[in-house]
């Protein structure tokens, strides 16, 4: 490829609909010699069809939440109104970019639509989830603002205590933005959301890519009000124990809550169901199938990016056609993975290591 077409190929990446005046004008040369560099571009495979359509490749798209994670730890009984002895971590966080990061580990070619600032986090955001194959490429970056953040103090037991949130900046994603990605989206194997997106941007997916496989975290129930209403939409939903309770507005005490509650999804419409229980597994089912897979108890590190993991573990299982069972295995593994480290996303998350834990398991 010529670097003249590098540069056209470049345009249209970024605006698939751009037209061949509109190109020379920002490259400054003549349409005629666009449409010779096009040509070549298209016999060469670079592109293909009418609207500059791209070549398709597997890829994953997540849209949601991409922050900062401030967390405190301790070892101790955790004492209310007085100082904690720990230790205080800052790393990348948000439901979104941490199920991206997961996937782009386990090999998965990721796209993340987030929104973040102009400040040193915000910077810091995008350069380290680059690095770690994240493309960043699509995000929404508002200079005058600065990145969310999320602080988290952590129990003697490595589970949230309390935890608060700003996430302001979430809000000024809007259909409009998710619109102009559109090109993104419809080239997209999976989407992945977040309900740290605003209903009406939530709305918009469901509407504008009902083709597509929409893969929904709720995040807690505080978050999840905003899909309570349209639950039918997506193809696969992962939750934990409260917030299925909330949006099937069944109490689950038992196997059989479990059971009733997946069955109320799949009426809704949805596919797959996975209840993650903790300690206790996963419960999870499709149509006229429900299941637990139950994992072995082992000392956490740090909780709070296990449902990140299963949620990664479930596209990459749904991306190479694997049945409910294996996707329940697997997905608890990469879970289990996820809480041996005090980061949220285990820097070792990899195929290997989650075939090391499933051995382990079978042993």
């Amino acid at each position: 490829m010529t670097g003249r077409e590098k540069e056209i190929l470049e345009l249209i990446k970024k605006n698939p609909l751009i037209s061949q005046k509109e190109i020379g004008n920002q490259l400054n040369i003549t349409r005629s010699s666009v449409g010779v560099h096009i040509t070549n571009l298209i016999k060469k495979g670079y592109i293909r069809g009418r609207g500059y359509i791209m070549n398709k490749s597997d890829y994953v798209t997540v849209i949601g939440a991409a922050n900062m994670d401030i967390q405190g730890f301790t070892e101790e009984k955790l004492l209310e109104n007085e100082s904690n002895p720990g230790l205080v971590k800052i790393c990348l966080g948000g439901v979104g970019r941490n199920i991206s990061e997961n996937m782009a580990r386990l090999g998965i070619d990721t796209k993340l639509i987030a929104v973040t600032g102009g400040d040193s986090n915000s910077k810091r955001l995008i350069n380290e989830c680059n690095e770690s194959g994240i493309d960043m490429e699509h995000c929404l970056i508002l200079p005058d603002m600065n990145a969310s953040i999320y602080l988290a103090l952590m129990d003697e037991n490595g589970d949230m205590a309390i935890a608060l949130s700003d996430m302001r900046i979430a809000d000024r994603i809007t259909p409009e933005f998710i619109k102009s990605k559109s090109h993104v989206l419809k080239n997209s194997e999976i989407i992945v959301v977040d309900a740290c997106l605003s209903k009406d941007v939530l709305e918009y997916i469901l509407i504008n890519f009902k083709d597509k496989k929409i893969m929904l975290d709720p995040v807690s129930i505080k978050k999840s009000r905003r899909v309570k209403d349209i639950i039918g939409g997506f193809h696969t939903v992962k939750l934990n124990r409260h917030e299925a309770q909330y949006l099937s507005n069944m109490e689950i005490r038992d196997e059989d809550g479990l059971e009733r509650a997946v069955e109320y999804f799949i009426g809704k419409g949805v596919e797959r169901v996975f209840i993650t229980l903790g300690e206790e597994g996963v419960f999870y089912g499709e149509a006229g199938y429900c299941n637990t897979y139950k994992a072995p108890k082992m000392k956490v590190a740090n909780a709070t990016g296990a449902g990140d993991a299963f949620m990664a573990g479930i596209v990459y299982g749904q991306l190479y056609d694997k049945n409910i069972d294996d996707i329940a295995e697997f997905s608890t593994a990469a879970a289990l993975l996820a809480l041996r480290h005090h980061d949220t996303v285990n820097p070792n998350m990899s195929i290997d290591n989650i075939n090391k834990i499933l051995e382990e398991i079978k042993c």
